[in-house]
C-alpha cells in the first residue's frame, strides 16, 4: 500500500486521503517529499505550478459570460430567430425594429448584471481566508488558495480545514464532517493509521477539507488540495452558483408561473391568428412578442442591482458583507443570538474587587478575633498566594497584556498587579482553559515550594475546594446578582507533581474571589428596542454565570423570558430543544458546541437565525447560522467564519443591515407586483383583442418597445423609499399572495383596456394606426404610473413619497410614450400623431384606471399579507416579543422544517467561497 501510494504521489503530486490515512506519518511525508519543518519557498512555487491553486471556484468576472447569459431566455432566442427569418422574407422594417429593441434590452440586462458581478468580485477581494502553515521552519499565515501538497498546517477550534490533511499531531481533536457526510456527530481524530480500504467517512487519521474543527487542535500534512479532495469534488459538482435562498426560490416559482401563463397565451394567440388567416410570420412574431411582454425579463437585473446597491449602502454604514446574497439574508433574520461582552456591554473588563476566602475585600480589616484574609500582595506562607497573585499566576496572558483573553488581560491591568511578586514563581506546567472544565491550572515553583494554582468559573472552582466558608458563597451570590463577573482562585501544595492532568484539580483551598465589571453600553438599550421593533428576537448567549447575564438584560430593558444553562441543554434531546429555546431568552455557561447546537435547532425549526460573536469559541455557531456576524476586531477564526463583518461592534449597525435587507426585499416585491398588475393585464388584453379585431391590436415591435420603455423606468425601483411599516418584520416570500394580486389587478387592467378599445373603435372610429398609437400611449402610462399606487399601503405622495429617481423615471417613460407618435421614428414603428380629440380620452382613461387601482389596492391589502404593517404579535419598541410567525404574516402559518439536503448544498456553496481565486 505504501509503495503504491508513494508512486502515485510522485506521479501526480498529491495523495488521496483514503491512501494517506492508511500510511504512517513517516510514510506520508516520504510519499509527498514533505518535511516536518515545512517546504521551502522554491518548492512551494514548483508544486503550485504543478498542481494548481487550492481553489474550487473562480470569481473572475467575464463580460462574455455575462453577455451570453442574457440569451438564456428561450423566448428571446425564438424572437431573434423569427425576426431574422422575417428580414429575409421581406418584412425588413419590422425585423430591424425588433432587432434594435432586442439589442437595447439585452444591453440593459448586461450592464446591470455585469456591474453586480463586479461588485461581488470586489467584495471577494476585500476578504482573505488564511491558514497557519509551517514553511522553512517558520510559522506563516498564507491565503488558503496558496496551500500545496506537502505543506504542514496547524488547525484549531472553529477553523475550516483548508485541505485534506494527514494528521501529524492531534490534541483532543474533533471535526464536524456534516458538510461531507451529513452526520452531525463530531468525528474524533488521532494520528494512528487506519486499515487499508477504510471508507472515507471513517478516516480518523485525516482531517478533510471543508470540515470544521469542533474541539481541540492539530497539525496536519497537506495531501490533497482543490478538486482532488472530496469536498472539492462536491463543490465543483454543485456548479459555481450558490444554492438558492428562500427569496430566490420564490422568484423562480413566480417566473415559472408567468412562463406557464405566457406559454398558454402564446399558443392560443398563434392558433387564433392562423384561424383568421393572418400571415404565419406575423402570427409568430406577435405571439412571441406577447410572451416576451409578460415575462419579467428585468427581474434578475433588478434583484442583482438592488443587492449591489445594498452592499454599497451597508459599506457606508460600516458593515462589510462577503457575498451579495448576505444582504438578503440579513433582511430575513428573525432570531439573533448575540454574545454579551462587547456587544451589550462595553467589552472593557476591569478588576473591581478582590475578595478573600471569607468574602471580605482583602484590604478590609477583619473583626477583632477573626482570622484575617490574605492581603493584596499575597503572603508567601503555607496559606498559598493571595487572590490577585493567584489570578496572575494562573493566567494565559503575558504581563504586557499580549495574547490571552480579556479577563486575563484585565488582571494584569489592575493597579495592584504591579506590586505582586510574580517573579518569585516559576511555571512548571499548565493545563489550559477549556469550555468543559471552565478553568485553567498551573503548576509553579515558589518560595513555599511547588503548588498547584487554579482559576476559573466560581462555581466550578468552589466545587473542587475543601472547607469553603459560607461567607464566600454569600459574597459570590451577591456579586453575581449585582452583575459582576466573578472568578475564583484556589491552590494546594503539590510537591509530588511533575505535570498536570484534570484529575489533579482536587482538594484545593480557596484563595479568594476576583470580581470584574463590564458595564452595559450606553446605546445598547436603544439598539435592542430598535431590533425588537424590527421583529427580531434577541437572545443572549454567553459563557458567563446566568445571574450576570440576567442582570445585564434587566439593565438594558431586555425581558428575560427564561434561562437555560449548558447543563440544562445537556439534558434536552434534539426533539425537545426547539420548544425550550422558544421559552428562553438567556443561555449561560454554554460551550462552543452548545452555541452551535442552539443555532442548528432554531434553523431546523424553520427560523432564520443570525449569530453575533467575535471569539474563537463563537466560530462553530458562526458557521452554523444563516448569517454569521463578527466584528473587524474579532479573532481571525471568527472573522473567517462570518458572512458579515461589522466595523463597529454595535447592535445599531446590525439593525441597519437588517433594515437594508428588508428594503431590498420590499423594492423587489414592488417590481413583481408591477409585472403582475400591468404586464399580465396588458398582454391578456392584446391576446383577447387579436381574436375579434380585423387587425393586430399592436405590432410585435410596438409590444417590445412598450416592454423596453417600461423596463427602463423600473430600473429606478431599487432607489425607492420604503415605508417604515414594511420594514417592521422579517420579510418572506408568499407566492399565494402574489398570485392573488395578479388575479385581481390583471383582470382590472384588462377591463380598462377593453373599455379603451370600445371608445377608440366605437366612439372615435380609430383606424389601425390611431388605435395602436392610442392604446400604446394609454397602456404604457397606466402600467408605469401604477407603481405609485401599489408601492405603499398608504396614500401615495401624501403619506408615502417615492424616491426622486423613481418619480423621474416613471414620468420620463410616460413623456416618451406621448412623444414617440410625433417623432420621425413614428412611421417605421407603425405609429402616427393622435388626433386632438383622442388626447382627453386617453388622459381620462389613465386617471380613472389609477383611481380604481387605488381603491382596489386598499380593499385587497386590507385582507392581504403583502406589505402589511406589523400586528399585535410583532415586536414593538420597548418590548421583546417572540419572533414566531403568526397566521397572516408574510411567512404564512408555522415555520417549516428545512430539507437537510438543501441546507447542506447551500452550506457547501458558502464554505466553498473561501477556496476561490481570480
Amino acid at each position: 500500500m505504501a509503495v503504491r501510494a508513494t508512486g502515485a504521489a510522485r506521479d501526480e503530486g498529491w495523495l488521496a486521503a483514503t491512501d494517506a490515512a492508511a500510511l504512517t506519518v513517516a510514510d506520508a511525508l516520504a510519499a509527498l517529499g514533505g518535511d516536518p519543518q515545512g517546504l521551502t519557498p522554491d518548492e512551494v512555487r514548483r508544486r503550485r505550478d504543478r498542481v494548481g491553486p487550492n481553489a474550487v471556484r473562480t470569481h473572475r468576472v467575464s463580460a462574455l459570460a455575462v453577455l451570453a447569459r442574457q440569451f438564456r431566455s428561450a423566448l428571446l432566442g425564438l424572437l431573434l430567430a423569427a425576426a431574422t427569418v422575417s428580414f429575409f422574407v421581406g418584412e425588413r422594417t419590422d425585423a430591424v425594429v425588433i432587432g434594435v429593441i432586442l439589442a437595447v434590452s439585452v444591453g440593459l440586462g448586461f450592464a446591470n448584471e455585469y456591474r453586480a458581478e463586479r461588485a461581488g468580485a470586489a467584495l471577494h477581494d476585500r476578504v482573505r481566508h488564511v491558514a497557519s502553515v509551517v514553511r522553512a521552519g517558520r510559522v506563516e499565515t498564507v491565503d488558503v488558495v496558496d496551500l500545496v501538497p506537502g505543506d504542514v498546517v496547524r488547525i484549531g477550534l472553529g477553523q475550516v480545514v483548508p485541505a485534506d490533511l494527514r494528521l501529524v499531531e492531534a490534541h483532543r481533536l474533533e471535526c464536524d464532517e456534516s458538510a461531507l457526510t451529513g452526520e452531525s456527530t463530531a468525528a474524533v481524530k488521532d494520528t494512528a493509521p487506519v486499515p487499508t480500504g477504510t471508507p472515507p467517512d471513517d478516516l480518523a487519521s485525516c482531517a478533510l477539507m471543508g470540515t470544521v474543527v469542533r474541539a481541540g487542535s492539530g497539525v496536519g500534512l497537506v495531501v490533497a488540495t482543490a478538486g482532488h479532495t472530496a469536498f472539492g469534488r462536491i463543490a465543483v459538482g454543485l456548479g459555481t452558483r450558490h444554492g438558492e435562498t428562500e427569496f430566490q426560490q420564490g422568484l423562480r416559482r413566480f417566473s415559472l408561473l408567468l412562463a406557464r401563463v405566457a406559454g398558454v397565451l402564446t399558443a392560443l394567440i398563434f392558433v387564433i391568428n392562423l384561424v383568421l388567416h393572418r400571415p404565419v410570420i406575423d402570427a409568430v412574431l406577435f405571439s412571441l412578442a406577447i410572451a416576451v411582454g409578460i415575462t419579467p425579463q428585468l427581474l434578475p437585473a433588478i434583484v442583482t442591482a438592488s443587492l449591489a446597491a445594498g452592499t454599497r449602502a451597508l459599506a457606508a454604514r460600516r458593515v462589510l458583507v462577503k457575498r451579495l446574497v448576505c444582504v438578503e439574508d440579513l433582511g430575513n433574520v428573525e432570531v439573533l443570538f448575540t454574545d454579551k461582552t462587547g456587544t451589550l456591554t462595553d467589552g472593557r473588563l476591569t478588576l473591581a474587587e478582590t475578595l478573600g476566602p471569607n468574602g471580605r475585600p482583602v484590604d478590609t480589616p477583619a473583626p477583632p478575633g477573626a482570622a484575617g484574609p490574605p492581603d493584596a500582595a499575597g503572603p508567601l506562607d503555607a496559606a498559598g498566594p493571595g487572590p490577585l497573585l493567584a489570578g496572575l499566576l494562573a493566567n494565559e496572558a503575558g504581563p504586557d497584556g499580549a495574547d490571552g483573553n480579556p479577563l486575563d488581560r484585565a488582571l494584569w491591568q489592575a493597579p495592584a498587579a504591579a506590586a505582586q511578586p510574580v517573579d518569585a514563581y516559576r511555571r512548571v506546567a499548565v493545563l489550559p482553559f477549556d469550555h468543559e472544565r471552565r478553568r485553567v491550572s498551573v503548576l509553579v515553583d515558589g518560595p513555599a515550594g511547588r503548588i498547584l494554582v487554579t482559576k476559573g468559573a466560581a462555581e466550578e472552582v468552589l466545587a473542587l475546594c475543601v472547607d469553603v466558608p459560607q461567607q464566600a458563597r454569600d459574597a459570590l451570590d451577591a456579586r453575581l446578582a449585582d452583575g459582576g463577573r466573578v472568578v475564583a482562585v484556589a491552590s494546594r501544595p503539590a510537591p509530588d507533581l511533575a505535570g498536570l492532568d484534570p484529575a489533579d484539580e482536587r482538594d484545593l483551598r480557596l484563595a479568594g474571589l476576583l470580581v470584574l465589571r463590564d458595564p452595559p453600553k450606553a446605546d445598547a438599550a436603544g439598539a435592542v428596542r430598535r431590533l425588537a421593533a424590527l421583529g427580531v428576537t434577541v437572545k443572549v448567549i454567553t459563557g458567563d454565570h446566568p445571574a450576570v447575564a440576567v442582570r445585564v438584560c434587566e439593565q438594558l430593558g431586555l425581558p428575560v423570558t427564561g434561562v437555560l444553562t449548558g447543563a440544562d441543554l445537556a439534558g434536552l434531546d434534539d426533539a425537545a430543544l426547539p420548544a425550550a429555546i422558544e421559552q428562553a431568552s438567556v443561555f449561560a455557561r454554554v460551550s462552543p458546541e452548545d452555541k452551535a447546537r442552539l443555532v442548528r435547532a432554531q434553523r431546523t425549526a424553520g427560523r432564520d437565525v443570525a449569530f453575533l460573536g467575535d471569539g474563537v469559541n463563537d466560530a462553530l455557531a458562526l458557521h452554523a447560522a444563516d448569517v454569521g456576524i463578527s466584528v473587524d476586531t474579532g479573532t481571525d477564526v471568527a472573522r473567517d467564519a462570518a458572512d458579515v463583518l461589522l466595523l463597529d461592534k454595535d447592535l445599531d449597525v446590525l439593525a441597519d443591515g437588517v433594515t437594508e435587507g428588508r428594503r431590498i426585499f420590499a423594492n423587489t416585491i414592488k417590481y413583481v407586483l408591477m409585472g403582475t398588475s400591468s404586464n399580465f393585464g396588458n398582454m391578456f388584453s392584446a391576446a383577447g383583442a387579436s381574436a375579434f379585431l380585423p387587425f393586430l391590436p399592436m405590432l410585435p415591435g410596438q409590444i417590445l418597445l412598450n416592454n423596453l420603455i417600461y423596463d427602463l423606468s423600473q430600473i429606478a425601483i431599487p432607489t425607492d423609499r420604503v415605508d417604515a411599516d414594511q420594514l417592521a418584520r422579517p420579510a418572506h416570500w408568499d407566492l399565494r399572495e402574489i398570485r392573488r394580486f395578479m388575479l385581481t389587478f390583471g383582470p382590472l387592467s384588462s377591463l380598462f383596456d377593453f373599455l379603451a378599445f370600445a371608445l377608440l373603435l366605437g366612439v372615435l372610429h380609430a383606424g389601425p394606426t390611431e388605435f395602436r398609437t392610442g392604446w400604446f400611449v394609454e397602456s404604457l402610462a397606466t402600467q408605469t404610473l401604477v407603481v405609485f399606487a401599489i408601492r405603499t399601503r398608504a396614500s401615495p405622495f401624501w403619506r408615502s413619497r417615492p424616491s426622486r429617481p423613481l418619480l423621474a423615471a416613471a414620468l420620463a417613460a410616460v413623456a416618451v410614450a406621448w412623444l414617440i407618435p410625433y417623432l420621425p421614428v413614428a412611421g417605421p414603428l407603425g405609429f402616427g400623431p393622435l388626433p386632438p380629440v383622442f388626447v382627453p380620452v386617453v388622459v381620462a382613461l389613465t386617471v380613472a384606471y389609477l383611481a380604481l387601482v387605488e381603491l382596489a389596492k386598499r380593499t385587497l391589502f386590507a385582507a392581504s399579507d403583502l406589505l402589511r404593517p406589523p400586528g399585535p404579535g410583532t415586536g414593538t419598541a420597548g418590548t421583546q416579543q417572540a419572533a414566531a410567525p403568526q397566521a397572516g404574516t408574510q411567512q404564512a402559518g408555522a415555520p417549516q422544517a428545512r430539507p437537510p439536503e438543501a441546507s447542506r448544498r447551500r452550506r457547501t456553496h458558502r464554505r466553498a467561497a473561501r477556496f476561490t481565486t481570480r
